[in-house]
């Protein structure tokens, strides 16, 4: 099921997204050498509090036998992917880090992602990251209604592997709104004119997630984090955004 949203409820997710996106904005410029994954989580919380929004994360399960999300915040660094849970590791310099954070504010999910360097990165990092940041800009923009879902993912596909890196497969964007996961599937592959087609009023969460070497990933010890397989880099990069006769709307913008 498809759920296409009011103009009121998009204006209270227009809300919400610029909550997100100003939280996002202060977790950003707190990276640095030498703090902690767990000290981001701590912020953000303080900051959810101060903005009178709750959590999409902290306490989600996917399924009903899955264990619930223990944080607010989701870090990966490196080779990791997606869901990677604060800490007491202390962020390196030359690290990548992917901050994903979502809130609920007054009924309604928005959730978005970044991928940021930790003081100074190889070319190798910075070019994976402005290529997957890249990624969702195109996506956004191929969002139209009218579009069908394979022309979305093809256009992100083929510019990734344009550039040499590969595109996760096992992992998807998602539809959101009173949920933080709605359907459909928003997958970063796919056919031209294949898929659903994209309805004015959809909102969706588009999040590229792309890797240095292969796309498989699989499960960390904990049974939330995602992981390369070759162990090699991966960026993230991740916006809620209302689909338009024109392209995405983002919400999740300053």
């Amino acid at each position: 099921m498809t759920f296409i949203k009011s103009e009121k409820e998009i204006a209270t997710m227009r809300e919400g997204g610029k909550i997100t996106a100003a939280i996002l904005d202060v977790l950003k410029k707190e990276v640095k050498p030498e703090i902690t994954t767990a000290h981001l989580d701590q912020l953000a919380r303080e900051l959810i509090k101060k903005y009178g929004a709750t959590s999409s994360f902290e306490g989600y399960r996917p399924t009903s036998d899955s264990k619930p999300y223990p944080a607010v915040l989701c870090t990966c660094v490196n080779d990791e992917v997606v869901h990677g849970v604060p800490g007491s590791r202390a962020l390196q310099e030359g690290d990548i880090l992917s901050l994903d954070f979502g809130v609920k504010y007054k009924g309604y999910h928005t959730d978005s992602a970044i991928t940021v360097p930790v003081g100074r990165v190889s070319k190798e990092a910075k070019k994976l990251i402005d290529t997957t940041k890249k990624s969702l800009d195109i996506g956004i923009k191929n969002a139209k209604a009218g579009a069908r879902l394979g022309d979305l993912g093809y256009a992100i596909q083929t510019y990734v592997e344009s550039k040499g890196y590969g595109v996760v497969r096992d992992l998807s964007g998602h539809g959101i709104g009173k949920n933080l996961h709605e359907d459909p599937m928003i997958l970063n592959y796919g056919k031209p004119g294949a898929g659903l087609v994209l309805k004015e009023g959809m909102t969706i969460a588009i999040e590229p997630m792309v890797t240095e070497g292969s796309y498989e990933v699989e499960v960390g010890e904990d049974g939330f984090v995602f992981k390369t397989k070759d162990g090699k880099l991966s960026a993230h990069f991740e916006h809620t955004v209302v689909i338009t006769k024109s392209g995405g709307e983002t919400l999740t913008r300053l």
